[in-house]
């Protein structure tokens, strides 16, 4: 098992709270984060990619057809997102590195298995 510090409540909920295809593009984004940009592996991280995830989960939500209150969740939902994926965008900027840590890969393998 890889040596990550990330609490487990977090594993689990990126397991029951993600859809296989949002598990991939947050595992994708985790990636590019760790490996473009240069961000250590935290917390932060998680949230971060989190947040993204949740993002493009709103922007497949149609309002149009549904209720009106759907629509204000949607943009009040959507503004508190972007809030969160800036947060914790400045917080990994902070800290950021000058090449992936040697847990970068550890990581996205932890978070790949499904226990």
């Amino acid at each position: 098992m890889p040596n990550i510090t990330l609490r487990q409540e977090l594993k689990e909920k990126f397991i029951h709270d993600l859809t296989h295809p949002e598990k991939l593009f947050f595992l994708k984004k985790a990636m590019e984060s760790i490996t473009g940009n240069g961000y250590q592996v935290s917390e932060d991280l998680f949230h971060y990619c989190y947040f993204l995830t949740l993002r493009e989960r709103f922007r497949g939500i149609n309002p149009f057809n549904g209720p009106g209150y759907l629509k204000f969740l949607l943009v009040e939902g959507t503004s508190d997102i972007e809030n969160a994926v800036t947060l914790y965008e400045k917080r990994l900027e902070e800290k950021k590195l000058s090449a992936p840590g040697v847990d970068s890969y550890e990581f996205i393998e932890y978070l790949s298995e499904q226990r």
